[in-house]
């Protein structure tokens, strides 16, 4: 029976809509992975991990750090040193074929023929996989990428943002079950990225398994269930975005003055405060978990101390920051990545 490209929404984990569920069996199984090139270069180390089926996965990591060699060895284009990759069941040495079927890979470069078209190249695609031709479908897939009245004109015509559309239908045409996205959205613009995240939103809804690697960390901020980073070939953290977050994100509380302070007072020593703009802000950085105790025992304090403020606004650390500040602990540098994300106050209310 054919299956459709985006089927009604399913029950899956998906912290975004409040629904707690159970988590979703391994899709992908990866044990003590390694890979070592004959120049002696270890681009992965002991990798362990399980990508649940339906989620989406935001693997993370500067460059050479083993994103694309590991996406490689899941896919079948490079081949591990040591350990093993399951499938949906199915080794990706020992039954390469079946473990093949299941994924979908969208490259990081753009490789197809420029000679083509993009309706020749989806149906092309699909038979390699010895799938019988299903134009209802693909014809789907097209129209869902906004190809589908370019369908006929030669890949070389295309902008480059429609060429990567055209990579990810071929990764699409046969229907897998897992999809790879290196870099998906490189070079493409903001309205076309925006339509690109709805298509994927709605194929991880109808569970197909989502691993992504991406610059825009904003982008894994905002679509991912779970983040991984990897550095110098180690996966060093997995953790699902919201606990990654609450865990290691940081808050900075700053508060306006209404009278300059030249030293931080004695009986404030227990909040390790900060002084700045000529000691017209004073500063406040917590973890979140501890905003409740720590913040009004602080605004008691300062009311004790006869020090008015005039506004207070907070900043909350984004996922960008925290990916610096991990990656920064495991070279070594011990210098903290900077808050962002700016949010007034008063423009909570």
């Amino acid at each position: 029976m054919d299956r459709p490209l985006l089927p009604a929404r399913g029950v899956y984990e998906n912290g975004r809509t409040g629904i707690t569920l159970a988590p979703m069996p391994a899709v992908i199984s990866i044990s003590k992975l390694g890979k070592t090139y004959a120049s002696g270069l270890v681009a992965l180390q002991d990798i362990d991990l399980d990508i649940r089926r339906g989620e989406i996965f935001a693997l993370l990591g500067p460059n050479g750090a083993g994103k694309t060699t590991l996406i490689g060895v899941v896919c079948g284009i490079v081949t591990p040193t040591s350990g093993s990759v399951r499938v949906d069941g199915h080794d990706i040495l020992r039954d390469y074929r079946a473990a093949r079927a299941k994924i979908g890979l969208v490259p990081q470069e753009l490789y197809t023929d420029m000679f083509e078209t993009p309706w020749a190249t989806v149906n092309f695609s699909r038979g390699l996989f010895g799938l019988p031709p299903n134009p209802a479908y693909l014809e789907q897939v097209l129209r869902d990428l906004s190809l589908w009245t370019r369908r006929h004109d030669k890949i070389m015509t295309l902008s480059g943002g429609m060429k990567r559309r055209v990579l990810i239908a071929k990764a699409l045409a046969h229907e897998p079950r897992v999809l790879f996205l290196d870099e998906p959205t490189a070079g493409v613009d903001v309205e076309l990225r925006r339509d690109m995240w709805a298509l994927v939103r709605r194929l991880r809804d109808g569970g197909v398994t989502i691993i992504l690697t991406t610059h825009y960390i904003v982008e894994a901020e905002e679509m991912a269930d779970r983040i991984g980073v990897i550095s110098k070939g180690r996966l060093i953290l997995v953790e699902a975005k919201t606990a990654l977050m609450k865990k290691l994100g940081k808050k900075q509380l700053t508060l306006h003055l209404q009278e300059p302070l030249t030293a931080i007072p004695a009986a404030l020593s227990d909040w390790g405060l900060t002084l700045n703009n000529g000691g017209s802000k004073l500063e406040y950085t917590f973890d979140a978990s501890r905003e409740h105790t720590t913040i009004p025992a602080l605004l008691r304090r300062l009311s004790e101390l006869g020090i008015g403020f005039k506004d207070l606004n907070t900043r909350q650390s984004s996922l960008e920051e925290i990916f610096v500040s991990l990656v920064k602990a495991q070279s070594g540098d011990p210098s903290p990545a900077p808050l962002a994300s700016v949010q007034s106050a008063t423009e909570r209310k």
